[in-house]
């Protein structure tokens, strides 16, 4: 059974592809996410990966975001930033933090 994930493109005003995953990353949609990663990742410029709606992230996932790591910065709740850092993924690609609480409003991953 395929746990829900929902994949979204968007290009913000400065032209950056930013990808958004909301749900769940484990083994039984992780291709989805690497098919996602490789048709966001054009350009001379790194894909941003918003995992601020991610859920749960397991080692299938990982692998899926280290074979992009050098194509790809990711935006990581507190949840998932000890993850990344242990896993060594934050060494090899850009992770922003995004807390909620630090945004006057509230709302939406930060502008990186």
């Amino acid at each position: 059974m395929t746990t829900p994930l929902t994949l979204a493109t968007s290009r913000r005003p400065d032209g950056t592809v930013v990808l958004t995953a909301t749900g769940e990353i484990d083994m039984s949609n992780a291709a989805a996410l690497a098919e996602a990663l490789t048709r966001a990742a054009t350009g001379q410029t790194p894909l941003l990966v918003d995992l601020t709606a991610v859920d749960y992230l397991d080692s299938a996932g990982l692998t899926t975001l280290f074979e992009h790591a050098e194509r790809i910065q990711l935006i990581a709740p507190p949840l998932l930033t000890p993850v990344l850092t242990v896993s060594g993924l934050a060494e090899l690609t850009t992770v922003h933090s995004y807390d909620p609480a630090a945004r006057p409003d509230g709302e939406g991953p930060p502008a990186v």
